[in-house]
Formats: structure tokens, C-alpha cells, sequence
């Protein structure tokens, strides 16, 4: 109240007694700067479809993940304990075997049961369940995930159920879905993963 009957007293002043009087306060006159909150808030709320994303790569994950489990310990479900890749069995001839009557069979039943077929397609089978699952590395496990399933799809031309579609071209489009809409960053380490060094020095391994 003191300071509004103070304007009001000075306004009342003659010019040069105003002039007077600002000379004489100014010198004592302290401006409180402006003050910026830097508290840090609560991270934005997802929308739901951010979750409904993320649930889907982790189940797309698991897919992946349990089909190294499974054929490589042989637990009973896909492969018998007696076929487990830890035992000396093949992880791929089963399949590939069983192309050789399809249109591109000669090809495909011709890598059934080579070493570095084995290796290439259990180390895919790993590491894009475990990428998927962590929500890091979704780009190549897109890239590398799509053509394991292009490829596996062509295996089985012609399709006996559908003239073009089937699950793996729908398991390749999703895997598409979930690196453009980076679902590994809700329910995963996908926003932690993508301020690192290595992967702001290399985008591609977000």
C-alpha cells in the first residue's frame, strides 16, 4: 500500500521534481530478475498407442528369443531334446528340408544343415529377440529380422492358404512399425540407449 501511495504521491509532482526524485532512488533501486523455472517435470504421458507398440515388440521379441531357447536346449516344444542344437542338431535342416517340393525348394533345401547357415540364423534369432525385448538396436533388428522372415516366406512359395500373405510378411511389416515409431523407448531402454556415444556418433544402431 506505501508504494502505491508513493507513485500516486510522486505523479502528483511537478516534472523537474520528478526528475529530482528518480535521480535519488535510482542509485537504491534493485531489479528483482526474472525468475525461470528449471524444476524438471514429470516425463510427457505416452499416448496409448506408444504402450500398445511397445507390447507388441516384446511379444514379437519373444517369439524370436524362444525360438534360439527352444532349439538350442531342445525343450520339447518345436524341437526334441535329442535335436537340441547343443547336442549336434541342425536348427535349420528341419525346415529347409521340408522345402524341397516348393517352387525356390532347390535353393533353400540345398542350405539345410551347413555350419555357417546354423550359425547365421541362430545368432539372428538371438539377437533380434534380444533387441526387440530391450528396446535397443531396433533399426538393424528391423533390417535383420525382415529379411530372416522374406527369406522364410519364399521358402514356402507358392503359399497353400493365401495367393501372397502370410504371418512372416506381417511379422516383417510390424518389425517396419516398431523402429519408425521407436517403441523401444516406452517399456524399454530404447531413450537411454539412444543418448549414448556410439549411437549418436552411429544413428543406425538406435
Amino acid at each position: 500500500m506505501a508504494t502505491i501511495e508513493g507513485r500516486h504521491q510522486r505523479n502528483h509532482l511537478p516534472a523537474a521534481d520528478r526528475r529530482d526524485l528518480d535521480r535519488t532512488i535510482a542509485p537504491h533501486t534493485v531489479i528483482a530478475p526474472h525468475t525461470v523455472d528449471i524444476t524438471p517435470h514429470a516425463e510427457t504421458a505416452r499416448p496409448p498407442a506408444a504402450y500398445a507398440w511397445a507390447l507388441a515388440r516384446i511379444a514379437i521379441g519373444w517369439v524370436f528369443l524362444w525360438a534360439f531357447l527352444d532349439k538350442t536346449f531342445g525343450w520339447g516344444f518345436a524341437t526334441p531334446a535329442d535335436k537340441a542344437w547343443i547336442q549336434g542338431g541342425s536348427p535349420t535342416t528341419g525346415f529347409l528340408k521340408g522345402t524341397a517340393d516348393n517352387a525356390l525348394g532347390g535353393f533353400f533345401a540345398g542350405l539345410a544343415g551347413q555350419g555357417w547357415v546354423d550359425l547365421l540364423f541362430m545368432l539372428g534369432l538371438l539377437g533380434i529377440g534380444a533387441a526387440l525385448i530391450l528396446g535397443a538396436g531396433l533399426r538393424i533388428a528391423a533390417v535383420a529380422g525382415g529379411l530372416m522372415l522374406v527369406l522364410m516366406w519364399a521358402a514356402e512359395l507358392p503359399l497353400t492358404t493365401n495367393p501372397f500373405m502370410d504371418e512372416h510378411i506381417v511379422y516383417a511389416i510390424v518389425l517396419a512399425g516398431l523402429a519408425m515409431a521407436n517403441a523401444g523407448d516406452t517399456l524399454g531402454i530404447g531413450t537411454r540407449w539412444g543418448r549414448t556415444a556410439l549411437v549418436k556418433r552411429l544413428p543406425i544402431l538406435k
